[in-house]
């Protein structure tokens, strides 16, 4: 029957069904996963936990695994099959396996002189089951190295692991997912990175953190919202000028911040001073002095995405003229040129740090060095020289 049924029945939520499907049990504030996981809730942390039945106490050769997994009894039939000469489709076809499943066997668990053995392949594909596995960059090691190196150079986990094809071509050894250096830098126990954590993402998180599920939001605002969905085709293909994207970047505590907005077609960077708290009333004020600084054909529109902040956007849209579209919940990729900007800001205003000792001379000389960089996307111009054609 199908599991939220089953769960009905049996007096139980839903997702305690899925964890008891999966392995998964739960002790007071911590869960235990097969893999040797355990995840206390109180202080997020993730470590690797002793497994309770040791890999080598377990018959690896008659334990019972999953139906996709081939079997003892068909290891066994595949080598009779193969001496007796039947060709990998014949094989796959008398034990009801795709033929490419038959292929891989062979292949990976061959003897150096080319013959298969049942009980040699079973105890090959059992040691390769074991969880978990020794972490690839826990060792010392050039591998280690370069990732680490990578981080020290601000480089993401996904430049890393990319950057490896290039630097080493015909060295399987040097090779590294990007989540496999996530794992090394969140999870503790498994890492060999820790001392990198700080300096290493750009986000500076210790750990990851849940997102909630879009549906479960619910609007913060009074005055109904302008989806992004139905922002003009002209502002997408960024080949007006005039658009802008807006958002804050927050203090220590979230008590300070300071508004950022970018052009869409120059990446022209405005900073705006939010000296005191941050309410609706603060950032509407001035942001509405950014954007009345500007000549008319330049203030097309403003994205944004749902932030309280932002509660006052009708009284900002009648007071400037300017028409506020609001991204969908938990989607910055749709403000995507202002979450790159964020970014670069953070380097002159770190996070937990306290923005309110910045003053307007402080933001404007930020966002001159901004605009006077040379982006490749603007064919090397840069966005104040992109900007002055406009105006």
């Amino acid at each position: 029957m199908p599991r939220p049924e089953a769960a009905r029945r049996a007096g139980i939520n839903e997702r305690t069904a899925r964890d008891w499907d999966h392995g998964v049990r739960k002790s007071r504030n911590s869960r235990f996963y097969p893999d040797g996981r355990r995840v206390n809730y109180s202080t997020g942390q993730t470590t690797i936990e002793s497994m309770t039945s040791p890999p080598a106490a377990l018959d690896t050769l008659q334990k019972q695994v999953h139906p996709r997994f081939l079997t003892l009894a068909d290891r066994e039939r595949i080598a009779d099959l193969d001496r007796a000469g039947w060709s990998r489709r014949a094989i796959g076809r008398d034990l009801g396996r795709p033929a490419s499943t038959i292929k891989r066997e062979l292949d990976h668990h061959r003897n150096a002189d080319g013959s298969y053995g049942a009980y040699t392949a079973q105890r090959r594909a059992s040691a390769q089951r074991v969880r978990p596995k020794p972490a690839k960059l826990a060792a010392p090691g050039r591998l280690r190295d370069y990732v680490a190196q990578g981080l020290r150079k601000r480089w993401s986990p996904e430049q890393i692991s990319n950057r490896l094809v290039e630097d080493f071509p015909g060295e399987e050894d040097m090779r590294v997912s990007h989540e496999t250096i996530y794992q090394a830098l969140y999870v503790q126990s498994r890492g060999g990175l820790k001392r990198e954590v700080s300096a290493a993402l750009r986000t500076g998180r210790l750990r990851r953190t849940p997102h909630r599920s879009p549906e479960h939001r619910r609007s913060r605002f009074t005055d109904p919202m302008v989806m992004i969905s139905e922002r003009p085709a002209e502002v997408e293909d960024r080949a007006v000028p005039g658009h802008w994207e807006g958002d804050l970047i927050t203090g220590a505590h979230n008590k300070s911040a300071i508004i950022t907005l970018v052009e869409r077609s120059t990446r022209y960077v405005m900073l705006g001073h939010v000296p005191g708290e941050h309410t609706a009333e603060a950032v509407g004020g001035v942001l509405s002095e950014l954007i009345t600084a500007l000549p008319d054909h330049l203030r097309g529109s403003l994205t944004w995405d749902q932030g309280s902040e932002m509660a006052g956007h009708k009284a900002f849209s009648v007071a400037t003229g300017v028409p506020v579209f609001f991204c969908d919940p938990a989607s910055p990729w749709q403000r995507g040129s202002n979450e790159n900007t964020n970014g670069l800001l953070r380097q002159y205003f770190p996070k937990g740090t306290d923005l309110s000792v910045h003053g307007r001379l402080d933001l404007e000389h930020v966002a001159q060095e901004l605009n006077e960089r040379p982006r490749k996307t603007l064919g090397w111009e840069t966005p104040a020289e992109r900007l002055a054609t406009l105006v």
